[in-house]
């Protein structure tokens, strides 16, 4: 899920992690069949996606034209179904073990597309996440539908 904010934060036991002003809150969710060339098209595909305003005020400019920041939270519950019942099942949600490695190499890897550090939240904390969502501008990105 990704978020065109004018600022984020992310805080953990009542600290502040993380923030950033005018950029991307990224939330991502990691699934069992996800790998390294979902995280490869993933980073170019959030790096690149045009959803920044340019002069005539239209959305045409990516975050690295821009010189926006990036914010990467994870977050399975994004892995939820809801196809049976009210109580929603995260058997989709990669564990731990496959999880916490792709997250991080995730934000390595648009750390090094932005040219820039990208926060972060702690993988399996409670966190609080505050956002002002500019425009709104909110895209879903599944991995698994390339649309």
């Amino acid at each position: 899920m990704i978020q065109r904010v004018s600022s984020a934060s992310v805080t953990i036991d009542g600290a502040v992690r993380s923030a950033i002003g005018h950029g991307l809150l990224v939330l991502l969710g990691v699934g069992h069949e996800d790998g390294q060339e979902d995280l490869d098209w993933l980073v170019k595909k959030v790096a690149g996606l045009r959803i920044f305003n340019d002069e005539a005020g239209v959305m045409n400019r990516s975050v690295v034209e821009v010189g926006g920041e990036a914010l990467v939270v994870s977050q399975f519950t994004l892995m939820a179904s809801t196809r049976k019942g009210n109580r929603p099942s995260y058997i989709g949600a990669a564990g731990h073990g496959k999880a916490i490695p792709l997250y991080e190499a995730f934000c390595t890897a648009l750390s090094a597309a932005l040219g820039r550090p990208v926060g972060t939240g702690e993988f399996g904390a409670d966190m609080q996440v505050a956002l002002v969502n500019d425009g709104p501008v909110t895209i879903c990105i599944d991995t698994k539908n390339r649309e």
